[in-house]
Order: structure tokens, then C-alpha cells, then sequence
């Protein structure tokens, strides 16, 4: 056993506090509690593992990733675990506690200027073409169909969205009324509503989208909306990922960085969550789809990644220096 076997098996809890009084009950994942800190570790594994078996990698082979921190992480711990030398690919606008992380994992970081995908400079075209120029294993987390099969499962380990059906059971429901995620590479949305569906197609898979990205638009109308800045990371985007599947998809949520980020002292304070900037996108959406009275049963999302990668950030700091200047000290 290794550390690739302490990934997944994550809680389902319902929060207390926050939409209490909403028709519809939410539930959360936990994947902030993985081994690396977020659901991309479950990624990581399933990448890892379908490349041994296919023998893309052997030992002492490299890897590489355009990531914005979460996969990189995940890669890092299996690299260290399997032996193999792991180089992220990070844009400049990550949070540097991410750059950080990566370094002590023993992974070798390289920083790219901020740029569409249609730039050269771009981090996922820079990693495509690093690898391809020294014939090193590319991940490919955007397009690897592994990544999606993390989130639905496979024959070894059970997807995101089998182990969401086994707990809403548990917790005594037959089914839930709707999934609420965001995308980044569009593997944890359409590979966990794909497997939800199977098991009954009226649940809803809601995407919630950080407003300035584009996928929101792609899946209320078919096409992409304007591309705009936003804070939050590791979701959204100005293109669609080659895992995200809008089949699988009802409907999308445009969330706020102001909202996604109050939602997530909201989550921090009044249910003990330590989270990131994409969980508050996450369950300020849910909110809205739990005020539904057309589900049948709980709305379930999921907390993506931990808190602590994202100190660095001016949101962060803000939070920080709104709550230091209330600490009294002693006459």
C-alpha cells in the first residue's frame, strides 16, 4: 500500500447552517481531505495508473503537466511514491502557495506568462510542446480520457459519483435531486454525472461557472460567452475542455467572485470547512438549486481543494487583514 491507496473514500456531509431553510438539503464531498489536498488527486491516480498499464511510464520516467496547481500536486505525490521525475507547467497568475507546494513535493516548476490557448506562450501549449520535443510522458489532464474515468470508475476504484450514490444511501435517500460542480477540466462534472444519470436520469448536473468564463454560456445556449477575468482558480474558462461533456449537463450557474469568496468565510466560520475559492462557486450555486421545489432529494457538491493554497491571494489577504484588525490585545 502507498499513498495512491488513501485517495478517494472521501465524507459526504450535509451543511448545517448554510441553506438550512431551503426546500432541498445539501450534502458536500470532502475532497479537500484527500492526501494532496483536492479532488484532482483522484485524477492524478487514475492518469498514473492507466499509463503503467498502457507502459507510457516505466521507471524513472518523467511526466509533465499544464496545471494550475491541484493535478500538479496530486502527480507530485505519485511521482515521489512511484519513482518518477514530475515538471508542472503553472501560468503566472497562480497563487505562488501552489509554485510552493510543488517545489517540496520534489516537483520541478516552470512559470508561464498569462495567455490565452490560442498562445504559444500558453502553459498548457508550453507543456504539449516541451514534451513532445523530449518524448516525456504528457498527462494531459484537459483531454485524457483516464481523468474522466476517475469520476466515473473503474473495474480497482469506484468513481466520485458511485461513491456519492453509496452515501446519499447511507444517509438515507434513494436518490438526490441534483449535482452541483464546477469545471476545470470538465472530468469530476461529466465522468460523476454520467454515472449519476445511469443511475437516474432525472437527476440534474448543474455546472457552476465563475462569471467571466465562458462555459456557463456553452451550456445554457450552445455557444461560448464573452471571455472575461476572474479570480477564482483552477475553473472556468474561455474554451471547453476536451473532458467536459455537455450531454451529461442540465443546466449552468454563473457565480460572482464576491460571492464565491464571502461564501467561503461563510463556509470557513459556520461549518468548519477550510476551502478554496472554487467550493464557494460551488455551493453559492447549489443554494440557488436547492431553493428548487422540482428535485427530488438532496442537492450534492463538492469542496474541491483546502484553503491553504491560496494564503498568497489578494482575496485571502484581504480576509486576513479584515480579521486581524479585530483581535483585541490585553491592557
Amino acid at each position: 500500500m502507498d499513498v495512491i491507496d488513501a485517495i478517494g473514500n472521501t465524507p459526504l456531509i450535509r451543511l448545517s447552517k448554510i441553506g438550512a431553510d431551503l426546500p432541498n438539503p445539501i450534502y458536500i464531498k470532502c475532497e479537500h481531505l484527500n492526501p494532496g489536498g483536492s479532488i484532482k488527486d483522484r485524477t492524478a491516480r487514475a492518469i498514473v495508473i492507466d499509463a503503467e498499464a498502457k507502459g507510457e511510464l516505466r521507471p524513472g520516467s518523467t511526466m509533465i503537466e499544464g496545471t494550475a496547481g491541484n493535478t500538479g500536486v496530486g502527480l507530485a505525490l505519485l511521482a515521489s511514491a512511484r519513482g518518477y521525475r514530475l515538471i508542472c507547467v503553472l501560468p503566472e497568475k497562480m497563487a505562488v502557495d501552489k509554485r510552493i507546494a510543488l517545489c517540496q513535493l520534489g516537483s520541478e516548476v516552470i512559470i508561464t506568462k498569462n495567455g490565452p490557448l490560442t498562445a504559444p506562450h500558453n502553459f498548457r501549449n508550453v507543456a504539449k510542446r516541451l514534451a513532445e520535443e523530449n518524448g516525456w510522458f504528457l498527462t494531459n489532464q484537459f483531454f485524457n480520457p483516464a481523468n474522466l474515468g476517475a469520476h466515473y470508475g473503474t473495474a480497482k476504484y469506484p468513481g466520485t459519483g458511485e461513491e456519492v450514490l453509496a452515501q446519499v444511501k447511507q444517509a438515507g435517500f434513494s436518490t438526490l435531486g441534483a449535482f452541483v460542480m464546477s469545471s476545470g477540466t470538465g472530468g469530476t462534472i461529466s465522468g460523476s454525472g454520467r454515472r449519476l444519470k445511469e443511475h437516474d436520469k432525472g437527476i440534474q448536473v448543474v455546472l457552476a461557472d465563475p462569471v467571466g468564463s465562458s462555459i456557463a454560456d456553452w451550456v445554457n445556449t450552445g455557444t461560448l460567452g464573452p471571455d472575461g477575468p476572474f479570480a477564482v482558480e483552477g475553473i472556468g474558462s474561455g474554451t471547453v475542455p476536451g473532458n467536459l461533456h455537455r450531454d451529461v449537463l442540465d443546466s449552468a450557474e454563473s457565480v460572482s467572485d464576491a460571492e464565491a469568496f464571502a461564501m467561503v468565510e461563510r463556509l470557513v466560520k459556520e461549518e468548519g470547512l477550510t476551502v478554496g475559492g472554487s467550493t464557494g462557486v460551488n455551493v453559492v450555486a447549489a443554494l440557488r438549486v436547492a431553493a428548487r421545489k422540482d428535485l427530488n432529494g438532496p442537492i450534492v457538491t463538492v469542496a474541491c481543494d483546502q484553503w491553504d493554497r491560496y494564503k498568497s491571494t489578494a482575496w485571502m489577504k484581504a480576509w486576513m487583514e479584515r480579521e486581524a484588525a479585530t483581535v483585541k490585545l490585553p491592557e
